[in-house]
């Protein structure tokens, strides 16, 4: 397989994935590290790359427990920075039929990403693409570290994640604008561009924010990548069983930014997108802890 992280000179673009890590705890009781950049980052790492994750734990237990985890499956923790007055994330899921819903508390660590810290480490390195998910706009602090690292200029993916009360439209538009892809559900997209017709509506935030291309994931309908004059389909990939939906927005985003960073063909970064989406909905959490599945998966993708 032709690497195409590097650069003429050699040098490895590295995609840096900036914004939350957390915890999600379960009604049973039960915890799954997780955030949708951590849970990316995670992916991208199985799947061989080097990502910079660029976050903030407290110091405290689980932010011991984030480092560790990191560090045993290989992950960089150059650009985790630790918080002495804020705990480590923490999110409340409640399932019905299987769909999650979140309970996000405010002012944990991740809000308060250091602006200085961040800048240097991204500066040390080329860098592939930045991706972050709305939430991390959430508090001012972060929210600012972000905008400077956007100002150097590195394509942009944002995920865009509606979590109540935590966005609203001016700052949805601020997140959109100067980015080069973006994906959406189809709730979401309706809500961005109060559009019904989910065609219209990513043709609207094209037109809009001059995007390279836009992909709606539709659930158990599948997903669509939208450019300025095609829409690619793809339906829905098959789960013999469904433990929960947490995280598979996060799959699919991860296998997109591979895809991105390989230059795949549109409808082959859709396709592996959604069939790898669908494998981590058979698992409880968001993050899949067996290295042979990245591997298999791999082997999969370049006998095709």
């Amino acid at each position: 397989m032709k690497d195409k992280q590097r650069s003429n000179n050699g040098r490895v673009h590295r995609p840096v994935i900036f914004g939350e890590v957390l915890f999600d705890t379960f009604p049973d009781g039960s915890s799954v590290l997780g955030g949708a950049p951590f849970n990316v980052a995670w992916h991208l790492k199985g799947f061989g790359l080097d990502p910079l994750f660029i976050s903030r734990i407290g110091a405290d237990d689980k932010g011991q427990d984030v480092r560790q985890k990191m560090l045993d499956w290989g992950m960089d923790v150059s650009g985790l920075q630790q918080d002495s007055q804020h705990n480590t994330g923490t999110v409340t899921i409640e399932l019905k039929d299987g769909q999650p819903s979140f309970t996000i508390l405010p002012k944990q660590a991740y809000d308060f990403i250091e602006q200085e810290k961040s800048l240097e480490i991204v500066k040390k390195h080329s860098s592939s693409l930045l991706y972050f998910g709305t939430l991390i706009n959430r508090h001012d602090v972060s929210k600012n570290t972000l905008s400077a690292i956007r100002k150097l200029n590195i394509p942009t993916f944002v995920d865009i994640n509606l979590r109540t009360p935590w966005w609203n439209e001016s700052t949805i538009a601020d997140a959109i604008k100067n980015t080069n892809w973006v994906k959406l559900n189809d709730d979401e997209i309706r809500l961005v561009t109060k559009q019904d017709d989910l065609a219209v509506a990513a043709k609207v935030l094209i037109n809009q924010y001059s995007l390279s291309w836009i992909i709606v994931t539709k659930g158990a309908e599948g997903a669509f990548i939208a450019t300025e004059d095609q829409i690619l389909e793809c339906q829905p990939a098959k789960v013999d069983h469904i433990v929960d939906t947490v995280g598979a927005g996060d799959a699919f985003s991860s296998v997109t930014l591979y895809g991105i960073v390989q230059n795949w063909p549109l409808q082959t970064i859709l396709q592996r997108a959604v069939e790898f989406a669908a494998q981590v909905c058979m698992v409880r959490g968001a993050t899949i802890h067996d290295q042979s599945i990245y591997q298999q998966t791999l082997e999969k993708w370049f006998k095709e």
